[in-house]
């Protein structure tokens, strides 16, 4: 050290300051890890009409609503369009599009409308259109993997369109079908969050919540809440599927 040069001039830049603020932040990290989990074990947090157990029952219920309504309306036309081979690949790639438009864009848009008068239907209607296109496409793509030789021998034996469709068709479509129900369940299930935003009911009321008592353990709670609550709904269809009889796994994938 050069005579009259400050102690500690020679250290290298920043080796002393780094780890300081590096420590500071873990121990921040470690801190809203343990309020998180404290908010999670708290039992006054699970029960109620703001309750976790509540919540969640409302997001259930319009996950699989949703889930419902959406596979009314995709697989009789994936199904209809894969068996007699035309406008199927029209009608994917329109639903295919559907979903660069954001959901959330789409739930405005129709809270600008007259439908915004009616509760709940502007979120279903948006959640409905955002799980089509998985359903649409996955049985679409299964109807048309049919192999065509067990089809023409199903023909040969006299059977009719629909009898083809129910007995040969649909079986071996149905391990895609299937797939597509999980991709739009799971989506589903982290999209319902949106819910929220509108006043409508589910996890996401506890991250919204969160933010407006500007709670960052609550926000991450929901958060980890909807997590677990979308990985048991994809564990939920590996274990049907795992389940199934071989027909059903074979393709399911």
């Amino acid at each position: 050290m050069a005579p009259g040069e400050p102690a500690g001039a020679g250290a290298e830049p920043g080796h002393h300051g780094r780890h300081p603020a590096g420590r500071g932040r873990r121990a921040a990290d470690m801190n809203t890890l343990a309020a998180v989990w404290a908010w999670l074990t708290t039992a006054a947090h699970w029960s109620g009409e703001n309750g976790v157990w509540h919540r969640l029952e409302q997001h259930l219920v319009l996950t699989f609503a949703c889930l419902v309504i959406s596979a009314l309306i995709a697989l009789p036309v994936a199904l209809t369009l894969g068996h007699l081979g035309r406008g199927g690949a029209l009608a994917v790639n329109l639903a295919n599009v559907g979903r660069a438009v954001p959901t959330f864009a789409v739930l405005v848009l129709l809270l600008l409308t007259p439908l915004g008068r009616y509760g709940q239907w502007p979120t279903i209607i948006a959640l409905v259109l955002f799980a089509i296109p998985p359903l649409l496409t996955n049985a679409y793509v299964g109807m048309r993997e049919v192999d065509q030789n067990v089809v023409r021998a199903a023909r040969g034996m006299g059977m009719t369109g629909v009898q083809l469709v129910r007995r040969v068709e649909v079986p071996f479509a149905f391990p895609l079908v299937l797939t597509g129900i999980r991709i739009a369940a799971v989506q589903l299930v982290a999209t319902a969050t949106l819910a929220a935003l509108v006043g409508g009911g589910g996890l996401g009321r506890i991250i919204t919540a969160g933010f407006n008592l500007a709670s960052t353990p609550q926000v991450v709670a929901g958060a980890v809440l909807v997590a677990v609550f979308a990985l048991l709904m994809e564990a939920a269809f590996e274990l049907v599927q795992r389940c199934a009889p071989g027909w059903v796994r074979g393709r399911a994938r």
